[in-house]
């Protein structure tokens, strides 16, 4: 593999809209099959994430320890395979990226639109799990992460996910501290009319117990 054709590569890994990129790995070794991703990846301009998933480096950081937080890569992974309008960052992960929790839980919740495996991170002690949710039926905002723009769950949301299904992502230990950090940043009225739009008056019962 020349060094031009590892060139003519980047531009069009720049311009995509998520910055993971979704790689068939060789056989027994942890690089991409394709010639130049894989030079790009022992070049460092790639981060492995997980199997067959490899991040862009920001061009500051390249040489550098350089790891996204969990959430961009959670986020960026399921974008990466159903793009950025079909994927959004739900339950503990939405709740860490609204300020929740002050450390990384070492595991991520993404809604998407088909079923698939809990992946495990290759890059530190962490998992991401796939709930098969419509985003479009959910209450959403934008979000902005170091690997892309796309959606997360609203706080109100957030606490109804919380509330409804505390096992997801395998932490329920957290979920009520989540809640717990939440809670003074919703709407009451938009998470009244939320719960009862969703049928969820009884998460937002419990919600409102620890208020």
């Amino acid at each position: 593999m020349t060094r031009q054709v590892v060139h003519d590569l980047l531009p069009a890994l720049l311009r995509r809209a998520v910055r993971v990129v979704p790689a068939a790995e060789m056989d027994g070794v942890p690089l991409p099959e394709h010639p130049g991703l894989a030079r790009l990846a022992e070049g460092g301009l790639l981060h492995r994430l997980a199997p067959g998933y490899y991040a862009m480096v920001p061009s500051d950081a390249v040489g550098t320890a350089w790891l996204p937080e969990l959430e961009a890569a959670c986020w960026g992974i399921a974008a990466a395979d159903d793009g950025p309008r079909s994927v959004a960052l739900m339950g503990l992960s939405a709740a860490q990226a609204h300020g929740a929790f002050e450390e990384e839980l070492g595991v991520g919740v993404v809604a998407t639109t088909r079923n698939r495996p809990t992946l495990r991170f290759t890059d530190r002690e962490a998992t991401v799990s796939f709930v098969r949710r419509d985003p479009r039926r959910l209450k959403i905002e934008r979000y902005s992460g170091s690997l892309g723009n796309g959606w997360v769950t609203t706080v109100e949301q957030t606490l109804l996910d919380l509330a409804a299904y505390p096992q997801l992502g395998g932490r329920p230990d957290v979920a009520q501290d989540g809640i717990t950090a939440l809670i003074d940043k919703a709407d009451p009225h938009v998470l009244h009319s939320l719960a009862s739009a969703q049928r969820r008056l009884g998460a937002l019962d419990r919600i409102l117990q620890h208020v």
